[in-house]
């Protein structure tokens, strides 16, 4: 049986999809992006914010799982630009 996430503090899915599900003992949360609870694209050059902004919303899907980010067993990382690798 699956069961989907949804919090008010992160940025709503676009699209036919869940901001997390749960499965079993298993969540599985759905990629994010810069973009602020009420969706707004945080428009900045700072990698520094944007990396921020996504990991607060990613948070706020796991708490509302019942979890946190120290419970991740895996995460992928998108870049878009290599020079940010560092970051």
């Amino acid at each position: 049986m699956k069961t989907a996430i949804h919090t008010d503090r992160a940025p709503a899915a676009i699209g036919t999809y869940s901001q997390a599900v749960r499965a079993g003992n298993f969540v599985f949360l759905s990629g994010q992006i810069p973009l602020t609870a009420s969706g707004q694209l945080l428009e900045s050059t700072d990698i520094n914010a944007l990396i921020n902004q996504v990991f607060l919303n990613l948070q706020a899907v796991a708490e509302a799982a019942g979890g946190d980010l120290n419970n991740i067993v895996k995460l992928t990382v998108y870049l878009t630009n290599l020079k940010d690798f560092a970051q």
